[in-house]
């Protein structure tokens, strides 16, 4: 596919993580004391939660706060405008996992890698990037992981671009009640605690920026759901064993405030490809409201699951 910024590669980007920081990211989507093997360094078979990866590009190497904004206008996709990083908002994330990920990044040289797939005018409402970044070890070109991105500039279109393909769409079953359902109710402190991962967008700890771009205030990431729902999914139907999640993705469908219930239905498909994985569909509602994830997708080695409400 040809098009503005197609192929354009940004400069490759160092990341590194400490147990510290995988332990804090476990905290922060729900894991819980029954998973030690996310929670305590010392535990036989400690590991990374899968998608972990998702908060490197934000990360880089540092552990102190980062300035969001700085970071967002340090590159310039060429022939495409000059978006404003102060008025965007996540579309959708896949993550595809190849390898397990290091408990450490210590004794390598993790960089993630990101080229863009392709810019899309949506006219009024805004533009739309998409991106694909791999987690890679420098030194042997290894790839860990690998995240398709959608990000949405808000009310930044009409610049002529191209509409972009149709979306790929996966709904839930219409004619049954799910599998599994969990809940979570949030906190006024949920994404102040999530943002401590490395993603310190304003919009997601202060009031100013949600008014100005017509939120009301302050909204909770889009991948603190995501990731939440993504910690859920394993608990329930793989048994929390890392190892069982291979791809997972999910459409972000509206925005959640400090204080919403979060609802997610399973929908398991019972399609199984080679390896015994298996497909799995779901969506995250606010409880009483919208969906707030939409075109959810994984594919999990299913372990045994009780149905209804968990």
């Amino acid at each position: 596919m040809s098009g503005p910024g197609v192929g354009f590669e940004y400069p490759s980007k160092e990341v590194s993580w400490t147990k510290r920081d995988a332990l804090l990211f476990a905290n922060s989507i729900g894991a819980t004391a029954d998973e030690l093997h996310f929670l305590y360094e010392l535990d036989p078979k400690f590991a990374v939660f899968p998608t972990y990866p998702i908060i490197l590009t934000f990360k880089g190497t540092t552990q102190d706060v980062i300035d969001f904004y700085a970071a967002q206008q340090s590159v310039t996709i060429p022939g495409v405008p000059d978006f404003d990083p102060t008025r965007v908002v996540d579309g959708q994330r896949l993550l595809q996992n190849f390898k397990p990920i290091p408990a450490t990044s210590a004794g390598k040289k993790f960089e993630i890698r990101t080229k863009v797939l392709g810019v899309y005018d949506k006219g009024r409402p805004g533009s739309v990037v998409d991106t694909q970044s791999d987690l890679v070890d420098a030194s042997s070109g290894e790839v860990y992981t690998r995240v398709i991105s959608s990000s949405f500039y808000v009310a930044q279109g009409n610049w002529g671009g191209p509409k972009g393909p149709a979306s790929v769409n996966y709904p839930p079953p219409k004619d049954r009640q799910p599998d599994v359902v969990f809940e979570h109710q949030t906190t006024p402190e949920t994404a102040l605690l999530y943002r401590l991962n490395g993603d310190y967008n304003p919009l997601h700890a202060h009031p100013a920026p949600g008014k100005k771009m017509g939120f009301g205030g302050v909204i909770i990431h889009g991948l603190y759901s995501w990731n939440w729902a993504a910690h859920g999914l394993l608990k329930h139907l793989g048994g929390s064993d890392p190892a069982n999640l291979k791809e997972y993705q999910a459409r972000f469908a509206s925005p959640v405030k400090p204080g919403d219930k979060l609802v997610t239905s399973v929908w398991k498909t019972g399609q199984k490809q080679d390896g015994g994985w298996e497909e799995v569909r779901f969506e995250v509602k606010v409880d009483g409201g919208k969906v707030c994830l939409s075109n959810g997708r994984a594919l999990i080695k299913t372990d045994a699951a009780p149905k209804g409400k968990l």
